[in-house]
């Protein structure tokens, strides 16, 4: 069994490398914002506090066992007891990720189309891969007040049958998260994209139809 943990812990480090590297890449993260978890067991590995995700080193990974005691690696992230609360949640959430996005953080400084909805449902992948996102007012980094807000969220989505993949933070961008970094990742790069679109066209798009909506409710599953 422990061996069998031990593996899991590798994989999980190496995945949260690469997504690092990933994001750092492409332009979703700068500096040393944002953070990335992942599910391990009872436990989580999460990126240490004040880490560039771009240069990330494997063992300095924070390990944290099922009491939020950290076994190994650097100071865990400020943000461990957002992660842990979403985990509990949500028990489909093995992978969360957090970055300051750049169009999803001027969407907050602009405006949002609305507290329950960041952004309309302009296009039908942002309905079927992001769905419903709530904004969470302004905290301060790793305030855990958050976390209560988020999982009250989590909580009234599941109860609506709606489950959400996703919020976004006052000022400070999205937190996402999936069974796995790849669906994760796909939530991320979605309603950023969708949050670019929205800004390049002054926020006046609509929302696609009722009827529309509907048809990829009964074709596609999507949870809106």
């Amino acid at each position: 069994m422990t061996e069998l943990l031990d593996t899991a812990v590798d994989e999980a480090r190496d995945e949260i490398v690469r997504v690092g590297t990933s994001l750092f890449n492409r332009g979703y993260v700068h500096a040393s914002a944002g953070n990335i978890s992942a599910r391990i067991g009872d436990g989580h590995l999460i990126t240490p506090t004040d880490a560039a995700l771009g240069f990330l080193e494997r063992d300095r990974l924070a390990l944290v066992d099922a009491q939020g005691e950290q076994r190994a690696g650097d100071r865990a992230s400020k943000t461990l007891t957002l992660h842990r609360r979403i985990y509990a949640a949500d028990p489909t959430a093995r992978f969360i990720i957090h970055t300051h996005s750049t169009h999803l953080v001027a969407l907050t400084l602009a405006g949002v189309w609305s507290q329950d909805d960041v952004l309309p449902p302009i296009t039908p992948y942002f309905v079927m891969k992001v769905g419903h996102v709530p904004l969470i007012p302004y905290h301060r980094p790793g305030d855990p007040r958050v976390a209560d807000l988020v999982t009250a969220r989590i909580a009234d989505h599941l109860a609506s049958h709606t489950p959400i993949r996703a919020v976004l933070l006052d000022r400070l961008g999205p937190v996402v998260w999936g069974p796995d970094a790849a669906a994760a990742l796909a939530v991320l790069e979605e309603l950023e994209e969708t949050a670019r679109l929205w800004l390049l066209t002054d926020r006046r798009p609509g929302p696609l139809t009722t009827d529309a909506i509907d048809e990829l409710r009964t074709t596609f599953g999507a949870a809106w």
